[in-house]
């Protein structure tokens, strides 16, 4: 049988990495879900416990302590006692998390503007631009993304929401029709309208940004879809 992974050479063994105070089972835990997100495991693709253990180089006791805490986020669907697939997102799904995420970032957004310092803004509008001038893979894309929005949903205060968006962040990534390369120069320009208004400490004109880029993403899909 082949391997899961797409370059199984390029992924060293879990005891190489630099992470050595985490258990084994926490960085299995860290590999796999990197790998799932980044799209290196396609979804719907069969992950045999015995052998992504042995790809990693670890032992299938936190192999397997890993592959249930990502069944239990919802990331992988147990097939059987000792193997799991990938869990596909549909278009329905899609649309639905991408909308419930309008409530939330919107939200998020209006309680973390006077809390984000404006360091931070400028720094998060450097790496915009870095992104813009230079060529960057899709992986690179999508850990800024993540960076981005995640840092505002932790600025709320809220506990709840940077959790609740997570999820649904890891929901959207399953859908395999969105990627931020189809629309580079569209991500930049929205993210920077966002920053501008949290910079103008603009708590109408920031929901509206980030509703607005939001609503973009997911017209961005329906008009893949339409063809």
């Amino acid at each position: 049988m082949s391997s899961v992974l797409e370059s199984p050479t390029a992924m060293p063994p879990l005891g190489a990495l630099e992470v050595r105070s985490a258990s084994l089972s926490e960085q299995a835990y860290i590999r796999m879900r990197e790998l799932i997100l980044d799209r290196k495991i396609s979804a719907g693709s069969t992950l045999l416990e015995g052998k992504i253990a042995d790809e990693l180089g670890i032992s299938r006791t936190p192999m397997r302590e890993a592959l249930g805490r990502l069944a239990g986020e919802g990331l992988l669907v147990r097939r059987d006692a000792r193997s799991y697939s990938v869990r596909s997102v549909g278009t329905k799904e899609y649309f639905d998390s991408m909308r419930t995420r309008e409530l939330l970032e919107c939200e998020a957004i209006a309680l973390a503007i006077n809390r984000i310092d404006e360091a931070d803004l400028v720094s998060l509008a450097a790496e915009v631009d870095a992104l813009n001038a230079g060529q960057h893979t899709e992986t690179e894309h999508w850990h800024f993304d993540d960076r981005f929005h995640l840092f505002i949903a932790q600025a709320s205060g809220n506990v709840v929401l940077p959790r609740l968006i997570q999820q649904l962040r890891d929901d959207s990534r399953l859908f395999r029709l969105h990627s931020p390369l189809h629309r580079q120069k569209e991500n930049h320009h929205e993210h920077g309208e966002i920053i501008h208004a949290l910079r103008k400490k603009d708590v109408e004109g920031a929901k509206g940004a980030m509703r607005a880029h939001l609503r973009s993403l997911q017209n961005d899909v329906q008009r893949v879809i339409m063809g």
